[in-house]
Order: C-alpha cells, then structure tokens, then sequence
C-alpha cells in the first residue's frame, strides 16, 4: 500500500501554486500596508497621489519577497517529503528552518543560524497551534452514538376479575 497522497498536485505543481498564492498575499497586504503608509507620509492634498506611488513603488516588492519565501519553503516540503517518506508536521518545522537559513545566506553563517532557527521555532509554533486546535475540533465532532430509551416489559394485559382463562 502506497503511503503517498495522491489527492494532492505533485510538487512542481504545489511548487508553483504555492510561489503564485504567496505572492498574490504579498502584493495585497503590501498594498494595504504601502497605501496607508503612503497616505500618511504625504503632505495634506497630496494623500491619495502619495499613497498610489508608495503602491505603485513597494507593493511589488513586498509580493516579491513574500513569493521567494513561499517558494523556497514549498520547494523544501516536497523535498523533505521525498526523502523523509513521511507527512507529518516536522516535515514544515524542517522546510521552515532550511527555508530561513537560505534565505539570509547573505549574512554569513551565523546570520544563517540565527534566521535558520527563527524560521523552525515560527513554523514550531505555527503547527503546533494547527495540531491543538485540530484536536479540539475533533474532541467535539467524535461520533456519539445515539441514546436509546430502556424499554421495559409490557404491562400485564388488564383481567377482569372472575374470569377463568384456560
């Protein structure tokens, strides 16, 4: 018996899939931030033209950046997955450690180490967090069975008195 997940994408898909939703989150959520930031920064009458070129300039990047870091850690899981055989949660802590230690290669080792270890302990918590609330959610969905009313017996048929019956 096969131990894979064949109602999942295989992984360059996932990869893929993954880097686009990243991204997309990313994009949004540096729109929001940019536009705010932009509009606050701006001089009075300039607030909407100081907000669109703060989005216009860093959303992007934001996209960007939160693209990498989706892609790298989706290249990683299915990395992990192959060669540890396995799905279960240590499978993203390991992905997330590797996914920061290469994402601040730049910075020498110690700076890898250090970002490395962040990004395991974030994704430690993260699925920790996924696995209790799984469980709380399943405590209260268990299968009860049904409470069935005790049926005692039949009452005595009435007799009337006098009556012999044979």
């Amino acid at each position: 018996m096969s131990r894979h997940d064949h109602t999942r994408d295989p992984c360059p898909f996932v990869i893929l899939n993954d880097f686009g939703g990243a991204f997309a989150m990313g994009a949004i959520g540096g729109t929001v931030w940019h536009g705010i930031k932009g509009a606050r920064n701006s001089p009075r009458g300039d607030k909407l033209i100081g907000s669109i070129s703060a989005i216009k300039a860093r959303a992007p990047v934001v996209g960007g950046n939160f693209g990498v870091w989706g892609g790298l850690f989706s290249t990683f899981d299915c990395a992990v997955k192959g060669y540890r055989q396995k799905e279960d949660p240590y499978n993203a802590i390991i992905s997330g450690f590797l996914t920061g230690g290469t994402l601040a290669v730049r910075s020498g080792p110690r700076g890898m180490l250090g970002s490395a270890i962040g990004c395991g302990i974030l994704l430690g918590v993260f699925e920790g967090v996924g696995v209790l609330v799984g469980r709380l959610f399943a405590e209260s969905n268990k299968p009860v069975l049904p409470v069935i009313p005790e049926q005692s017996a039949p009452p005595p048929a009435p007799t009337t008195p006098g009556l012999m019956t044979a």
